[in-house]
């Protein structure tokens, strides 16, 4: 049973995908372990605080078990320092657990006739939905965590609350934990067909993901996030004409299933996509996150080329967040909520919430949005009038 302040989170979020202007505009973000143990000894907090709730934030995102192999992590080491773990992906991941994120030891495929040899486990087994267990995308990541919660169980907690957006990875955030980043870039040069045939498998894998993801969820998912790095700080990690050719009809296909379905697409990618941008405003994808503005991307300059055609998620600078001053942070979150002028911008962070920014920092934020945030906008001094 779905809350009325849920509803009203709901409505929210589905006009702004919409580019109508609801109530106000939609903040939530992604935070990392550091800032939610800054955040919780900055304000007294129990050690499960949640802050989703505590700032009644617009929506939440949570993965199935995507790991092409289902089983349980093999533990290679484990000491109050660190973990090391062979997982689903058969790679094998190290966990330092005074670090953010964890590294990348081996990668048990590390051939091209491996690759053409490696089999996916049933996108469709109830395991990856309905039962809990380890996997990599769940459990090795800004934390460690074993025997994840089923993901259906996970989603019918949140869904009375909040709405909830599930996950599926594209094509290729499937091949850099397959096969690594390096030999992706490195195979697309010298082994073009022998990827295209990988990325042919894998784009059907991460569909029947999110088709199987979307049947277990029984009509309690209100959209779904596609995870898809492409590109670094400057450009694409390879050709635009490869990724148009290869990847991209593989993400076309799952925005085309979930729209199937009555659900909007948030596509979350890193870096600077201005090359391919085009593209995901032609797919109907709903709105882009996380729009790095230490990639260069700016969503007041994304919203003037590309009007109400595309929706955005993020951009606000964690950088400011961290070292501005009240006034810097103030001007900044003004000054990008002007993309929200007709609806179609979600208030998210540049990536996600990193423990170098205060607690009080970001409350500062979340109530600078819902002050100036309430539409109609007032933006005061920072108002950039020819953004309609």
């Amino acid at each position: 049973m779905r809350s009325d302040n849920c509803l009203r989170k709901l409505d929210r979020m589905l006009k702004t995908l919409r580019h109508h202007e609801p109530d106000r505009v939609p903040i939530s973000d992604f935070f990392w372990g550091s800032f939610l143990n800054r955040w919780r000894d900055e304000f007294g907090l129990a050690a499960d605080a949640d802050i989703y709730s505590y700032y009644d934030l617009d929506w939440v995102q949570l993965n199935p078990n995507m790991d092409p192999h289902i089983r349980q992590f093999e533990i290679l080491k484990a000491d109050s320092e660190e973990a090391i773990v062979r997982t689903g992906f058969d790679a094998v991941l190290q966990k330092k657990f005074d670090q953010a994120m964890p590294g990348f030891l081996k990668f048990e495929t590390n051939t091209v006739e491996k690759m053409e040899a490696f089999q996916f486990d049933d996108p469709w087994d109830s395991r990856r939905y309905l039962a809990a267990g380890d996997d990599q995308i769940n459990g090795v990541g800004d934390g460690f965590a074993r025997n994840t919660p089923p993901f259906v169980d996970r989603v019918r907690e949140r869904h009375g609350e909040f709405p909830v957006f599930g996950g599926v990875c594209e094509a290729h955030e499937m091949l850099t934990r397959i096969i690594g980043p390096a030999n992706v870039m490195l195979w697309i040069g010298m082994y073009p067909d022998e990827i295209a045939r990988f990325v042919d498998r894998s784009n059907a894998f991460a569909l029947e993901i999110l088709k199987a993801q979307i049947k277990a969820s029984g009509g309690m998912l209100d959209g779904m996030v596609i995870w898809g790095d492409v590109a670094y700080k400057k450009s694409l990690m390879f050709s635009p004409d490869f990724w148009r050719k290869y990847f991209k009809p593989g993400v076309k296909a799952m925005v085309d299933e979930c729209h199937a379905h009555n659900l909007p697409v948030i596509y979350h990618g890193c870096g600077n996509v201005s090359r391919i941008f085009e593209d995901f405003a032609g797919m109907g994808v709903e709105a882009y996150n996380p729009l790095e503005a230490k990639a260069g991307l700016d969503v007041v300059d994304l919203r003037r080329r590309f009007g109400h055609r595309i929706g955005f998620c993020g951009n606000m600078d964690v950088v400011v967040w961290a070292d501005g001053t009240r006034a810097e942070i103030r001007k900044a979150v003004l000054t990008k909520l002007n993309a929200a002028k007709g609806g179609g911008f979600i208030f998210q962070s540049d990536h996600s919430v990193p423990g170098n920014i205060s607690g009080a920092n970001y409350e500062y934020v979340v109530n600078l949005v819902r002050t100036h945030g309430v539409y109609p906008l007032r933006l005061e001094e920072c108002d950039l009038k020819e953004i309609v």
